[in-house]
């Protein structure tokens, strides 16, 4: 069946299209946080090599190196994050692929952040006619329930006037996520309650389209085996809960598994029979990336330091071994072919809008 979608940024009634599409073919995509113009391109490469839709997202740290360490912390934060989704749509459209944009981790610090961003999406939004961002994140898993909503609710009311979509997370994800995170590692609060998760969806429903990243033993990061114990079965009685209380059917949330990387195909796949569309995946691929630079510098190491010579050949020239492009593509290789693993771990191949 051919697509109806040929490439670009997945917003609003699409972005619940996809959603629902996930929710009937049991399947979810990676969400893969980016860094850099070749990060962004490698993410669409590999999505155009499956033939899928993608997610791609970026922290607020990544945002400030889109930007450059050079410039203004903050301005460089939300500039960067702005040519992040600019260059984004273009290389979504040039490689023919249904791309999410996303924003990950925004605990309370970061709020002025989020709404620098809202300001540049109802900007976009009254030029274009759609928003900026696919959605946003509001990580508040740290503070009270009732506090974590209320906050959510807040800036999804700001929201849905541009059709965007908000992410929250209810539960702790133990670890860090670029400097936001918790030393949380084998604690109650890493088990998502039922009722949470009820509360949120009673207060937030109405209002607008949200997602959210329930916690059930994940963490950010890779563990030795053993050190991290998944229990995707909170999922299943969270969104079992909604449905008895409400009436509704199966799955009625879209779930994000946070800290992806380093976990089980079977703790995948039940995850998502149980309403994951979203799995995040940063630590994965950044070994991937850099794993094939270094053995490119390791092949290389006698000509990479000066431009003439090796340990072989004293005149030998190095224009070529040193050029950055070279390293530069053989990192996003790997990380192309990282994400592809993951679609199929996801049971996500040739799935598109």
């Amino acid at each position: 069946m051919t697509s109806e979608f040929k490439g670009g940024v997945i917003t609003g009634k699409n972005y619940i299209k996809l959603l629902e599409k996930c929710r009937n073919e049991k399947y979810a995509l990676p969400a893969v946080n980016v860094i850099s113009t070749s990060t962004v391109n490698a993410a669409c490469e590999a999505a155009a090599k499956v033939g899928s839709d993608i997610i791609i997202q970026v922290s607020n740290g990544g945002a400030q190196f889109f930007a450059g360490k050079g410039a203004d912390s903050f301005q460089a934060k939300v500039q960067g994050a702005v040519s992040f989704a600019i260059h984004a749509r273009r290389m979504a459209k040039l490689y023919g692929v249904g791309v999410v944009l996303h924003t990950d981790h925004a605990n309370r610090k970061l709020l002025p952040w989020i709404d620098a961003l809202l300001d540049e999406g109802e900007a976009y939004y009254k030029q274009h006619g759609e928003p900026l961002f696919t959605s946003h994140m509001l990580d508040l898993s740290e503070e009270p329930l009732e506090e974590n909503i209320a906050t959510c609710k807040a800036y999804l009311e700001r929201m849905a006037k541009i059709d965007m979509s908000l992410e929250i997370e209810l539960g702790i994800t133990g670890g860090e996520e670029d400097g936001v995170g918790s030393d949380v590692v084998d604690d109650a609060r890493l088990y998502t309650q039922p009722e949470d998760v009820l509360y949120a969806y009673e207060q937030l429903e109405p209002v607008g389209h949200f997602t959210v990243a329930a916690s059930f033993g994940n963490v950010h990061g890779v563990y030795k085996p053993g050190n991290v114990k998944l229990r995707p079965i909170i999922l299943k009685n969270s969104q079992q809960h909604i449905v008895e209380v409400h009436s509704l059917r199966e799955n009625p949330l879209s779930l994000v598994f946070h800290g992806g990387s380093g976990s089980s195909k079977k703790d995948i796949r039940d995850s998502i029979d149980y309403g994951v569309f979203k799995m995040n995946i940063d630590t994965d691929t950044q070994f991937a990336f850099t794993r094939p630079i270094y053995d490119y510098v390791m092949k290389y190491k006698d000509r990479l330091y000066r431009q003439i010579g090796s340990d072989e050949d004293p005149e030998v020239l190095n224009k070529k071994v040193i050029d950055p492009r070279k390293w530069l593509r053989a990192g996003e290789e790997l990380f192309r072919d990282r994400l592809v693993e993951a679609f199929e771990d996801l049971k996500g191949i040739g799935k598109r809008i």
